[in-house]
């Protein structure tokens, strides 16, 4: 499988952002979703924020889906090909919306199969265009345009949102472990102890889930809910608690 690396380790939380000196080269070398992991065991995961700041403590959600770029019409392309046809329904899309996020075929022909997107035009909705694939990620089934589908969706760590109130509109995938400001880079941590703000006074060792009564908060979990992690001490109501993360 292409594009494996070693999980580097470091000392102690991570606070970099793409406007610190010290990590402007990293900013632009990382892909979406790195990771990082302390010596004691949290781990990060490197993303950007999208048009608003991310505020410390709450958890953090992939941007939301685009219903009209699934279940889309691609062109026939043979084994080995690196780029692909891919018309959406009636949604207008910035160039590279996608780029570092995924086509997944859905439908018929290469069912099951899911391939790195490397860049796309700008689409102003129902209109054919060119997904390049990443060169290391090439279709692996030939597609049949009469049958095959496909769905785009972004790299879960791009334009990343706060967890709303009561439905979520995306995959959470960490919470922020300071203030990252909008457009920019920085480390969404994903697993061990953290500060998260919480509703309601869960008791320790309950799971706690999104979404929740409040944008960016925990609760206690329910079926219907996403896991985040587990309370590490009972919880005060609109704080932010300890919670032990799970989202890996």
């Amino acid at each position: 499988m292409p594009g494996f690396s070693a999980r580097p380790v470091g000392a102690g939380a991570a606070f970099w952002t793409s406007t610190d000196n010290t990590a402007v080269n990293t900013a632009i070398l990382l892909p979406l979703g790195s990771v990082v992991e302390a010596r004691d065991g949290r781990m990060y995961r490197w993303a950007k924020a999208g048009i608003s700041d991310l505020v410390a403590g709450n958890v953090i959600q992939a941007p939301a889906q685009l219903a009209n770029y699934q279940a889309a019409t691609v062109t026939t392309v043979p084994i080995g090909s690196t780029s692909i046809g891919f018309t959406p329904g009636a949604t207008a899309a910035a160039a590279n919306l996608f780029a570092e996020g995924f086509l997944a075929i859905t439908v018929s022909t290469g069912l099951g199969y899911i391939y790195k997107v490397s860049s796309h035009p700008a689409n102003a909705g129902s209109v054919l265009m060119t997904v390049q694939l990443d060169p290391a990620d090439p279709i692996q089934v030939a597609t049949v345009t009469a049958t095959t589908k496909g769905d785009l969706v972004h790299n879960p760590y791009q334009n990343v949102i706060q967890s709303p109130v009561t439905t979520l509109t995306g995959l959470p995938v960490g919470v922020a472990p300071y203030i990252i400001t909008a457009a920019q880079n920085g480390w969404l941590q994903t697993y061990g102890p953290a500060a998260v703000l919480t509703k309601g006074t869960p008791g320790p060792g309950l799971p706690v889930s999104v979404p929740g009564s409040a944008a960016g908060a925990v609760v206690i979990n329910t079926a219907a809910l996403h896991i985040v992690g587990y309370m590490m001490e009972t919880g005060v109501d609109a704080s932010t608690n300890a919670v032990f993360l799970t989202l890996g």
